[in-house]
């Protein structure tokens, strides 16, 4: 649970992104930890979030209580073999005025995770906002409104599986000549893909065009 309350903020955006992972309330202090937590919510690896997990204190060289808390602890699922990890999310700029302020900061944060065995990483616009987060906030959509039709499903895979790779266009064209009915499949496929059932780089822009393939169970 979060140890810290996430107070409103009429200069940045602040607010609590549904999700399904988090242990208590995912509240964001920006859109940069709105967009990283939206990340984590999504990537399967994933196993569950804490957000605003721990007070680290200490007493700096002038004998005053620091106190600092940071931004995430992610838990990964096991087969892949990540340790838990503190983040924290910062933009570029921010990271380069305030470092002489923030780097005591962040130095006992990764004493404080070695000591458990865990990481620490600073994560900032250029690890968040990639390709992949375009494409989590257009399939993310399907996913939380639960697009997904059994029957679009089931005739989705038996057309992949014959097929082994193929596009989005090409794969709904091999199952109908008319585009309204390859529309009515198009909801299930995006939703098929959002939550790993269809293979597709998602580092790479998603297009209609994009390579699809058949996961073997």
């Amino acid at each position: 649970m979060p140890v810290r309350k996430i107070p409103k903020n009429y200069r940045n955006v602040t607010g609590k992104l549904v999700n399904t992972k988090s242990d208590g309330p995912a509240g964001f202090e920006s859109t940069l930890e709105r967009d990283f937590l939206s990340l984590l919510e999504f990537l399967p690896e994933v196993l569950s979030f804490e957000v605003q997990p721990v007070e680290i204190n200490w007493i700096d060289s002038n004998g005053k209580l620091r106190k600092y808390t940071p931004d995430v602890l992610v838990f990964y699922d096991d087969g892949i073999e990540l340790k838990p990890t503190i983040f924290e999310v910062k933009y570029r700029s921010d990271l380069k005025k305030n470092w002489d302020k923030l780097k005591p900061k962040f130095m006992k944060a990764l004493s404080y995770a070695k000591s458990r065995r865990w990481r620490f990483k600073i994560v900032s616009e250029k690890e968040i906002r990639t390709e992949l987060l375009k494409n989590v906030k257009f399939l993310i959509r399907f996913k939380c409104q639960n697009t997904y039709d059994s029957n679009h499903g089931e005739i989705i895979l038996d057309a992949l599986k014959k097929l082994h790779s193929s596009t989005p266009a090409d794969l709904l064209k091999s199952i109908y000549e008319d585009k309204w009915d390859q529309a009515e499949l198009l909801p299930t496929l995006w939703y098929m893909i959002g939550t790993f059932q269809i293979g597709c780089d998602l580092s790479l822009p998603l297009t209609m065009r994009s390579e699809i393939w058949f996961l073997k169970n």
